[in-house]
């Protein structure tokens, strides 16, 4: 680390580069993974590497992961600043000297790698019955330790360990095949394996499929919806989140881009983005700019109040940075992402929802979808459906989609449920991949309701 620092100082005076920062990324990982009995991947590995940056109006990056290429990279970044010379401008700020570990109660690092497959083996021999035609169990854990330095004298140390375990089953009967699966995750320990009842999840798992067999396919046209926690959590990760990262309304490629303080949705309606909420799977100390990670309102009551940026469009914007520069790895450039997204309840119940709604649908869950955020319009699936009538619910609808305009849906929104749930982890993708949840209550509003193609 020392001698990274001296020479990046010195490489800096060397081709003339004003601010420069080195990330220097230790990830130690599991991952273990069982299709039907067989196991597919059993893995262990360790990997050291180094990104560097430097910014001269413009940025230059470079990585790798051979020690003696270290000093290599960090000049080959500088090199490419200084050609790329822009007229870009970058938030500073004070240096910050921290060190963080995010602690757990029962580290899985004690734990063997034999009891985790003992787990999947376990897991797979329960999601066996009448009717599964494939079964899938994956387990992954990581210790993810990064060293961070910049020009400006910041000294930041920080270990997020990261655990997750999901399961999935496929059932056909009469030509007709479905799929349900649940997953969980955090920035936790081996507690959240004790955590989970596996009879139970197992047995919800068969049950919902064999109920999507049965299911009938959805009605069409524009109806009152009422979307679970979980769909709440991917339509406002995925309609709106994507919308308010900076980087993306900068780039004209958000239907949000100059509506900072506007109303866009219904009063009462209050959005956050979170990476300091504790154990969650999108969590981190610092971003991957050096950057406090900071808790972030999106929608107060309704009207938009802020981006979430990097150090680039923070000072673009005139916005405080609040700590949202992602990458995958050591090899990737920061981009602006989101960590953990979620609505925040509201005072209705799931029940007195229900009987709002004379002729609807409730879905549940999440089954992937595409957005355009420039354009503002969305279609999401659902892992299932109930028609509603009359304020109850009736029978399964199975291949449901929701679409609409984010805006419409935003303003559209009748009730939000006081039963947030933050316990939806994933991977999300933007020319990379880093780990984050989503949530919220249960949501009423009004949107086109049609089958999935």
């Amino acid at each position: 680390m020392e001698w990274l620092m001296k020479r990046a100082e010195e490489l800096a005076r060397k081709h003339g580069v004003d601010y420069y920062e080195i990330r220097l990324i230790k990830v130690t990982s599991r991952r273990l993974a069982m299709s039907n009995g067989q196991l597919r991947e059993l893995s262990s590995n360790s990997e050291l590497g180094v990104g560097a940056r430097a910014f001269n109006g413009a940025w230059g990056f470079s990585s790798a992961n051979d020690r003696e290429r270290f000093e290599k990279a960090i000049e080959t970044a500088m090199k490419i600043a200084k050609l790329s010379r822009g007229d870009a401008r970058i938030y500073l700020g004070d240096p910050v000297r921290d060190e963080v570990e995010l602690r757990v109660k029962k580290p899985f690092t004690a734990v063997d790698i034999e009891e985790a497959l003992s787990l999947v083996k376990e897991i797979d021999g329960m999601l066996k019955g009448e009717k599964i035609v494939n079964r899938n169990v994956s387990y992954g854990d990581s210790v993810v330790e990064t060293l961070y330095f910049n020009s400006l004298g910041s000294e930041i140390r920080t270990v997020v360990p990261r655990i997750r375990l999901g399961f999935s089953v496929t059932a056909r009967e009469n030509g007709s095949m479905q799929d349900f699966w649940k997953s969980f995750g955090g920035t936790v320990g081996w507690e959240l394996i004790e955590g989970i009842d596996i009879d139970y999840w197992t047995s919800h798992v068969k049950e919902k499929v064999f109920e999507l067999l049965r299911a009938s396919s959805p009605p069409s046209g524009e109806m009152d919806v009422i979307a679970d926690p979980e769909l709440t959590g991917v339509f406002i990760h995925e309609a709106l989140g994507h919308a308010v990262e900076a980087d993306s309304v900068k780039n004209g490629d958000s239907i949000l881009a100059g509506k900072l303080g506007e109303k866009i949705a219904v009063e009462g309606l209050n959005v956050v983005d979170d990476p300091t909420l504790p154990g969650k799977f999108g969590s981190y100390p610092y971003d991957d700019e050096g950057i406090r990670a900071k808790r972030v309102e999106i929608i107060r009551d309704g009207v938009l109040v802020n981006y979430l940026n990097d150090r680039e469009t923070a000072e673009y914007f005139g916005l405080e940075p609040n700590g949202h520069a992602r990458a995958e790895s050591y090899a990737y450039q920061p981009l602006v992402r989101m960590s953990n997204t979620y609505v925040e309840p509201g005072d209705w119940s799931f029940e007195e929802m229900l009987e709002e709604v004379r002729n609807g649908l409730y879905m549940l869950g999440d089954k992937g979808g595409e957005v355009d955020t420039a354009n503002g319009t969305f279609t999401f699936g659902a892992k299932l459906g109930y028609i509603v009538e009359n304020g109850e619910l009736k029978e399964p609808v199975r291949d449901v989609a929701l679409s609409g305009k984010i805006l419409d849906v935003l303003k559209n929104i009748r009730a939000i449920g006081n039963d947030t749930r933050v316990e939806f982890p994933g991977y999300c993708g933007k020319g990379q991949w880093v780990p984050v949840d989503d949530g919220g209550p249960h949501i009423l509003t009004r949107a086109l309701v049609g089958g999935l193609r």
